[in-house]
């Protein structure tokens, strides 16, 4: 079905078929990114984003569960490069029963990224490493005020909390415009002039707005396509969006799509043999020409080998001998002039459209997916003690 007549539809009907939160929040993104580059750019925020570099860490690392995990791989490359920090995601699982062998020792950062911060991870990473590592300081980025996350630590100095607009906190299980407005959020730990900043991310909501408008019917229609598995496609931060989208299409068909995130230089080694006539392949083009010299000449590779079936591919200026008869060439217009890190919001963008479409194919209700095995917030587990 259009996208048009899927808006069209009283919310009562919308709701019936479980739809409603999901489609309103992939929608509002541009607008809510907007509202947090805004957030960003006032003063007593900005100062406190910076304090958490104050002193400045020897180590970055990022945090999360699932699609927060996968903003952290967003965000590593951006803040090593623009802060000069070696910079790494490490998923809350691995933290919480490895974080002797895998936490960088030193007086290091740890950024908590979560949608609702009452995941039993969330707080119980931090709880270890503030009384087993207690050089690290600790930076909370989270879309829910009244999280675990946000309350537990209000009385202590280590802990910063930054607190997104409550229209992020997603409704729908799967996370959307909270995932890119907490990697949007995470991108302001890089200090750039407040208005130089606006104007970027003012670009990249209307040139996303205008991927929603024309394109999202060639998208729906893509979905509608007789694969079984999609393989995405990322370099550097990218790779992180390549996850995030295969996990949407995982969630939102619940298994019936089989996915794969890779690199274009990692699919060669491996990967690429599983490429069949059945295989949609979507790629997320770098806007740094050297990178995309190496995806484009995959991507060619892939045409003479006659692997995979139909190709969506991502970026600005993309070459038409790329693109077969069926393909769908998503085009961010005007996004040459931003850095490499805010076109990954529109890549996501892409992949959660892409789910969404899927789910609805299948017969699926994209606000809940799963028919019972996931929740919104993982259920509580125990926290077991125990040197990790």
């Amino acid at each position: 079905m259009a996208l048009g007549a899927l808006l069209a539809a009283p919310l009562t009907e919308q709701r019936a078929r479980g739809y409603a939160d999901t489609l309103r929040e992939i929608l509002q993104q541009p607008a809510t990114w907007l509202g947090t580059a805004d957030q960003l750019s006032q003063p007593p925020l900005r100062e406190q984003l910076q304090a958490a570099l104050v002193p400045r860490p020897s180590h970055i690392v990022l945090t999360g569960s699932g699609s927060s995990m996968y903003i952290g791989e967003c965000l590593a490359p951006s803040l090593q490069l623009g802060l000069g920090i070696p910079a790494q995601a490490i998923a809350a699982g691995s933290l919480l029963t490895h974080w002797r062998s895998v936490l960088p020792p030193g007086a290091g950062l740890l950024i908590s990224l979560a949608r609702s911060g009452d995941s039993p991870e969330s707080c119980g990473v931090v709880d270890r490493l503030m009384a087993d590592a207690p050089d690290y300081r600790h930076l909370v980025i989270t879309c829910n005020a009244n999280g675990k996350l946000a309350t537990s630590y209000r009385n202590d100095s280590r802990v910063t909390v930054l607190v997104l607009d409550e229209r992020t906190n997603d409704r729908s299980l799967v996370m959307t415009s909270s995932f890119t407005n907490l990697l949007l959020a995470g991108f302001g730990l890089v200090q750039r002039e407040g208005n130089d900043a606006i104007a970027a991310v003012s670009r990249l909501a209307r040139s996303v707005q205008h991927v929603f408008d024309a394109q999202a019917d060639a998208l729906a229609t893509i979905a509608r396509g007789e694969f079984s598995n999609v393989v995405y496609l990322g370099s550097g931060g990218a790779l992180g969006a390549a996850h995030e989208c295969a996990l949407k299409m995982l969630e939102m068909t619940g298994g019936a799509v089989v996915t794969m995130a890779e690199t274009y230089l990692g699919l060669r080694h491996g990967p690429m043999s599983s490429l069949d006539e059945q295989t949609l392949v979507v790629g997320f083009l770098s806007p740094d020409p050297s990178v995309r010299a190496y995806e484009l000449d995959l991507l060619r590779e892939l045409s003479r080998k006659q692997l995979g079936m139909t190709r969506v591919l991502v970026g600005e200026d993309i070459p038409a001998d790329v693109l077969g008869p069926h393909d769908v060439a998503v085009e961010l217009a005007g996004l040459a002039a931003i850095d490499d890190d805010l076109p990954l919001l529109a890549d996501v963008a892409v992949g959660q459209l892409l789910a969404f479409f899927r789910c609805l194919e299948l017969g699926g209700q994209p606000d809940t997916p799963s028919q019972g095995v996931l929740t919104r917030v993982v259920e509580h587990f125990p926290m077991h003690s125990g040197d990790a």
